[in-house]
């Protein structure tokens, strides 16, 4: 492991498709006069990222991109995941092996400029991982018993050995004066272009369709993860319309 402290070189990729199920045409939604992709690159462009691109199916978010002056390049529309249409920008792009590509979620548009550098530095500092995501440490029992909540555990390295929709770990003897940390993941990925280009042609896992997670496919075939274990927990994203009114409110104010 190299510890430096030099800022990596590295691009953000927020995928971003206008089928969303539980809200529909979720990029475009406004918030305060702009669409939420648009609003989610901009937060991108206050982190030390060399490039922001958004990577879509859809002309409708590739126009409103344009009209913000805002990259973005148009994908394929059968993508099973974001991972594989950022795979498809590594290829569209050639990026060389080594380039460090930043996957951000297109809604999360409060997202913390620094969280998408230390997961990018993570990455940079741990040579021997494919990918580097975050995690934040939670205590209530809601949210560690919650399916929701992805939670994952590390080994001594920091680097990630399972991610679970359960409780894990399970603490067998709730007497025992044991320390347990449980850690919620957060979506949040920094990838090695050299791992974007075989992504696509690894097999999914079985781990990875019983939880339906797909950061276990990499586990599965042999790919390490370091996790990066931010000190708070960034603002929530948007899933449903009641969450889009609760960043809106947070805008205006």
């Amino acid at each position: 492991m190299s510890n430096s402290s030099q800022a990596p070189e590295f691009l953000v990729v927020i995928p971003a498709r206008l089928g969303s199920t539980r809200l529909p045409r979720k990029p475009l939604a406004d918030i305060h006069g702009k669409p939420m992709v648009v609003r989610v690159a901009e937060r991108a462009m206050q982190s030390a990222a060399q490039g922001v691109i958004v990577a879509t199916d859809s002309l409708e978010i590739q126009a409103a991109c344009d009209e913000h002056r805002i990259e973005c390049l148009l994908t394929r529309e059968d993508h099973l995941t974001g991972t594989d249409r950022i795979a498809e920008v590594a290829q569209q792009l050639k990026l060389p092996d080594h380039t460090l590509v930043v996957n951000v979620q297109g809604d999360e548009p409060l997202i913390p400029a620094e969280l998408i550098n230390q997961v990018a530095q993570a990455l940079a500092d741990h040579p021997a991982c494919a990918i580097s995501t975050v995690a934040v440490a939670i205590q209530d029992q809601a949210e560690i018993i919650n399916p929701n909540v992805v939670k994952v555990v590390l080994n001594r390295s920091g680097e990630a050995l399972y991610f679970s929709r359960a409780s894990i770990p399970f603490v067998r003897d709730q007497s025992a004066s044991i320390a347990t940390e449980y850690l919620r993941h957060l979506g949040i990925y920094a990838y090695r272009a050299n791992f974007l280009q075989i992504y696509n042609r690894l097999e999914p896992a079985p781990l990875e369709q019983a939880e339906s997670l797909e950061q276990l496919r990499a586990l599965w075939n042999g790919y390490r993860i370091q996790v990066h274990i931010a000190p708070e927990t960034p603002p929530a994203g948007v899933d449903t319309a009641e969450d889009l009114e609760r960043i809106r409110a947070a805008w205006k104010a």
